[in-house]
């Protein structure tokens, strides 16, 4: 299938601090890659870079195509789609009316109509609170509705960043139950940073092990779940 994401010698800055440096990575035409490491590694760094959120040298193509001096806004309209860390919902507005805000970059309202169907296939917890403020959702709601909002820009690809942070272990069981089914069933893309790693290796197919900004190994993640050294000295687990 080839890769669909493929970023070569990315690095990455805040002001004067370099917080990624020359990292080499690809997700594959419908894979799921995982970017694991201790907290400060560079990973949400790294996802930021790839859509082109911060200073950053370096290259990237999508599906074949240099997005390295694309905007974000260009980047999401050709199929990448951003989850990041801390949900990012808009706490004042329904949950309906987070999800039809992705109308705006769709040219095809039907398809969008539909989409939004499927996503309520997916989370009929939001269908049940389709009128509900997103700021009185629980943080597992909320979580779903940010993955929602992604999924309704009809991505290719999604980049998902700590997508089980501060939630409760069965709500982040069902969350990557969900992932799961849209990798599979949609055929989405994905590349997911994760402190949860034993949770991200069952995943993922592929791995990247990041240390201070650096891309330590990589392989399939069936070599690292089976490498207790290796887990122990980056995963501490």
């Amino acid at each position: 299938m080839g890769a669909i994401l493929e970023a070569k010698g990315v690095s990455a800055w805040y002001g004067l601090i370099q917080a990624v440096t020359e990292v080499d990575l690809q997700v594959e035409q419908g894979g799921v890659t995982a970017l694991l490491g201790a907290n400060g590694a560079g990973k949400t760094t790294t996802l930021r870079a790839l859509c082109n959120m911060v200073r950053r040298s370096g290259t990237t193509t999508f599906d074949g195509v240099d997005i390295s001096r694309r905007s974000t806004e260009d980047i999401v309209r050709m199929g990448v789609a951003h989850v990041p860390e801390g949900r990012g919902t808009f706490v004042a507005l329904t949950v309906e009316e987070n999800l039809k805000l992705a109308f705006h970059t769709r040219r095809d309202r039907a398809a969008a109509m539909r989409d939004m169907d499927l996503v309520f296939d997916y989370f009929p917890r939001l269908k049940e609170r389709i009128r509900q403020q997103a700021g009185t959702l629980s943080g597992g709601e909320q979580q779903m509705l940010a993955i929602a909002r992604a999924l309704m820009l009809a991505p290719r690809l999604m980049l998902l960043d700590e997508p089980s942070f501060g939630l409760a272990p069965l709500i982040v069981q069902e969350i990557f139950r969900i992932l799961r089914q849209i990798n599979r069933d949609a055929k989405v893309s994905m590349l997911i940073v994760e402190q949860n790693a034993a949770l991200a290796l069952e995943l993922a197919d592929q791995v990247y092990l990041l240390e201070t900004g650096s891309v330590v190994t990589s392989g399939p993640s069936d070599m690292v779940r089976n490498d207790e050294a290796l887990r122990k000295a980056y995963l501490g687990y």
